[in-house]
C-alpha cells in the first residue's frame, strides 16, 4: 500500500479550518490572505512574542559589528 497520494491536513493557526499541505495551498499554513495577515498583525503588535530577556543595544550593536 503506497502512502504517495496521501494528502497532509493541518489546522490554519489563526482560524482552525483544515488546510492540505500543496503546492496550491498559496497561504499555508493559514487557509487564506486574511488568516496570514492576521497572525502577521499579531507578532507586529507584539501580541505574539518569543520569550527571552531583551536585547540591548550594545548587544545588537556587537552583533551587527561581527557580521
Amino acid at each position: 500500500m503506497s502512502t504517495d497520494n496521501i494528502a497532509t491536513t493541518i489546522n490554519c493557526p489563526t482560524c482552525k479550518k483544515p488546510v492540505v499541505w500543496s503546492d496550491e495551498s498559496l497561504y499555508r499554513p493559514f487557509c487564506s490572505k486574511r488568516c496570514q495577515e492576521i497572525d502577521f498583525g499579531e507578532w507586529a503588535s507584539e501580541s505574539f512574542s518569543i520569550p527571552g530577556t531583551p536585547a540591548t543595544a550594545e548587544a545588537i550593536d556587537d552583533d551587527m559589528t561581527q557580521h
